[in-house]
């Protein structure tokens, strides 16, 4: 069973998720966001990545009206990120946020939030309600006996219920844990309770390496089981790496198409050139494609030929030469240090 073809649709800015939309990758900017020049310069890097939905921190009213700026020069919707203060919620919908990220537990009495969810109802503007375990109320902690799947869950129902009985139901729900497990169960318990579009991710998953070892297991289980209508990996890097990543958890479990699919062999004692370093390049390289093609880079030409002949074009090392190989069939023997070019010569004749 599929729960998101089944969960709410919701509309951000010119997006659509949930009732079986595809998938959509967000990231968030790490600039200060008063500082628009730094923030739209790294959204639209983020953008020509495939980030679909941005979100960026909102904790002054000098940030908030800057979102009004950054908006008139990107091309994909924004998302204010809220913390404590229910005013900032209020003046980034004033000034254009195409969605809003509180958690109502923390936003203060229901006075307040009463506020926030007027605002945004006035403008028809969608509430990200989100649950963290780090912030896990006392009370749930106690009854469960530490932090448990079942007590995020009846966390984010219960803020849920705040905003539903305030006479509105423009939301998407997160419930995120930086423990994979707890944060796949939390999912499986919430998909059979909300019916609205759940944003998904690994919280504080750590650096580029082990964040992206986290998220790809996490996501993947919980993506797997029908569950999920937005992304995002959670990096200590450069955001664009999140993209990446979501991006190619995405295409593994055959929920996205497009873009180059880039197989490499793990290099033995055959190899005599630096595949390590051409695998690399060439990952860097296909990025700017809009193909959806595998291209294989082996290391040797014993087996290169044959490892490579499920790919669309693959290149294929020897000593101080290698080989332009398709599907399957050798077609060019090049020197070492011309085969990236060739590459891309191939690469761009698929374009013309």
């Amino acid at each position: 069973m599929a729960y998101r073809d089944n969960t709410k649709v919701i509309h951000i800015g010119d997006r659509v998720i949930g009732g079986g939309n595809p998938v959509l990758i967000q990231s968030m900017t790490n600039t200060k966001t008063e500082d628009v020049k730094a923030t739209v310069a790294q959204i639209k890097r983020l953008e020509e990545a495939g980030c679909e939905i941005i979100r960026s921190t909102v904790p002054t009213l000098e940030a908030a009206k800057a979102i009004a700026e950054i908006k008139k020069q990107i091309s994909i919707p924004i998302v204010a990120d809220i913390h404590f203060d229910y005013k900032m919620a209020i003046a980034a919908m004033e000034n254009g946020a195409d969605k809003i990220r509180i958690n109502p537990g923390n936003i203060g009495s229901k006075d307040r939030i009463a506020a926030v969810v007027s605002c945004a109802k006035e403008r028809n503007i969608p509430i990200r309600v989100g649950v963290n375990s780090g912030s896990l109320e006392k009370n749930l902690v106690e009854k469960y006996g530490g932090v448990t799947a079942e007590g995020l869950v009846e966390s984010a129902i219960d803020k849920i219920g705040i905003i539903e009985d305030l006479g509105y139901d423009n939301m998407v729900v997160s419930i995120k844990s930086s423990n994979v497990m707890l944060c796949v169960k939390a999912h499986e318990l919430l998909a059979e309770k909300c019916q609205y579009p759940l944003h998904v991710g690994i919280t504080e998953a750590g650096t580029v390496y082990g964040g992206n070892i986290k998220s790809s297991v996490g996501l993947g289980i919980i993506l797997n089981k029908g569950i999920g209508d937005t992304i995002r990996v959670s990096l200590s890097g450069d955001p664009v790496e999140e993209i990446k990543t979501a991006k190619t958890i995405l295409k593994t479990l055959g929920m996205r198409k497009g873009g180059i699919e880039v197989v490499s062999c793990p290099t033995c004692g055959r190899t005599n050139i630096d595949l390590i370093g051409l695998a690399n390049a060439v990952e860097n390289m296909v990025q700017g494609y809009d193909l959806d093609i595998k291209v294989a880079v082996m290391g040797c030409a014993v087996n290169g030929p044959g490892e490579a002949k499920e790919a669309d074009i693959g290149i294929a090392g020897g000593l101080h030469e290698g080989l332009l190989i398709k599907k399957g069939e050798v077609v060019k023997k090049v020197p070492e240090d011309q085969l990236l070019q060739t590459l891309k010569d191939e690469l761009d004749s698929f374009v013309k």
